[in-house]
């Protein structure tokens, strides 16, 4: 590997963009003027189905490591997923079952490489050195770490002041994670800024077992759509990584011009320079729209492909800017056994609405229309054997048909 200073500084520099801590720059250095490959580690609960775009600023900057040489190591938890991370927690969070566990991990599997290099990627599972292990050998973990410690931990501190209870299995999550780092010999290990504390729980028993400490990097947590909570499927505010070309694209779309910067810096390739000079045409007068345009159609093409993303943005445009409607939407056929539907339970019926409150509430709103024509008429009926084009918000859309039965 080039181990020459600019080659250095120019890995530094690339590593440190979007970073939010790097713990401690010098011993990064130092690893990296050895010349040899640096074990990168980054640990996935995988404690739902699908990764998110939040997810991905994380294994963006696997990716970044991997261009650089070094060995990246996506490190599933299939062992510490059935405890449950209390990280931000102000409960104990529920735990999973094994096949749960098992599933999940399996569509990691299938997703993360749309994002890093199959052939230099090296996934491996904690279980595997966790699962042979007996109670005593967990136990002399235990003993490396003490109670006074882990309540430095905010979100611990913050339950054991508040008389909320913190179950002990819990106290073990940052163990678990911790020597997953000295199972691997990790040289780097990444993670969010909530994971700061398990990260150098990570570096102390690294030292414990005779390891040279793990340099710690941390990356800032991706606002969702919202543009106030973190990027979360609970919450609704996120952008799936398997969403379709078209749905990607108009949640993008979505987001303030505020927001958009913050979206450039953690989820663009694109050089740092590219970016400036996008906020300098938008001083110059350049619609933000545009230059929106072309963050969707890079991350459209980075989860599809280039002609997806053409095909989307021509989409988005037509529907929005042209406010025409779509055309190629399945059919959703209704029954309505008493005769004709109210609009409420069209829209719930369609899965627009979760409940007829919500719908009531969106009508009153002026976010529902018929055709393209806003409806405020909460009672409205749509009769049998009527086809219509149904729209909540700016995004959303169903045709259905109301049919007897």
């Amino acid at each position: 590997m080039d181990t020459s200073d600019q080659h250095i500084q120019e890995q530094m520099a690339e590593l440190a963009r979007g970073a939010q801590d790097l713990l401690l720059p010098a011993e990064l250095e130092t690893k990296l003027k050895r010349g040899t490959p640096l074990k990168i580690k980054a640990g996935f609960d995988p404690t739902a189905p699908d990764l998110h775009l939040g997810h991905t600023v994380l294994v963006n900057k696997m990716r970044q490591f991997q261009q650089f040489g070094h060995e990246v190591i996506f490190l599933i938890g299939d062992f510490t997923g059935l405890i449950g991370d209390p990280t931000g927690r102000n409960a104990t969070r529920p735990r999973l079952t094994p096949e749960d566990v098992r599933a999940n991990a399996r569509t990691y599997e299938q997703q993360i490489f749309r994002i890093l290099d199959k052939a230099k990627t090296r996934v491996d599972f904690n279980s595997r050195w966790f699962s042979p292990m007996s109670a005593a050998e967990l136990i002399e973990i235990a003993a490396r770490h003490t109670v006074a410690r882990m309540l430095e931990r905010d979100d611990f501190s913050t339950r054991y002041k508040g008389n909320q209870p913190i179950a002990i299995h819990e106290f073990l999550y940052p163990l678990v994670q911790g020597y997953d780092s000295v199972a691997l010999k990790a040289d780097v290990e990444l993670g969010g800024t909530d994971q700061k504390f398990n990260l150098l729980v990570g570096r102390q028993l690294q030292q414990h077992y005779g390891q040279e400490p793990q340099v710690v990097l941390t990356v800032p947590l991706l606002e969702g759509l919202d543009g106030v909570n973190k990027m979360s499927k609970s919450l609704g505010n996120y952008v799936a990584i398997n969403d379709g070309a078209d749905d990607m694209f108009g949640k993008l779309m979505s987001i303030s011009d505020t927001l958009m910067w913050r979206y450039f810096e953690l989820l663009s390739f694109r050089p740092l320079g590219d970016i400036a000079a996008l906020k300098r045409a938008i001083d110059e007068g350049r619609n933000p729209r545009d230059v929106k345009f072309e963050l969707a159609s890079e991350i459209v093409s980075r989860f599809h492909d280039l002609a997806a993303a053409k095909t989307a943005l021509a989409n988005f445009q037509a529907r929005f800017a042209q406010k025409t409607l779509p055309t190629d939407l399945p059919l959703t056929t209704i029954a309505a056994p008493d005769g004709p539907l109210t609009l409420t339970a069209v829209l719930t019926a369609a899965g627009l609405a979760a409940s007829g409150s919500e719908a009531r509430r969106k009508i009153a709103e002026g976010a529902v229309r018929i055709d393209g024509e806003k409806v405020l008429d909460a009672a409205m009926r749509l009769n049998e054997g009527e086809t219509h084009i149904v729209q909540l918000g700016p995004r959303r859309f169903a045709r259905v048909k109301v049919q007897k039965g």
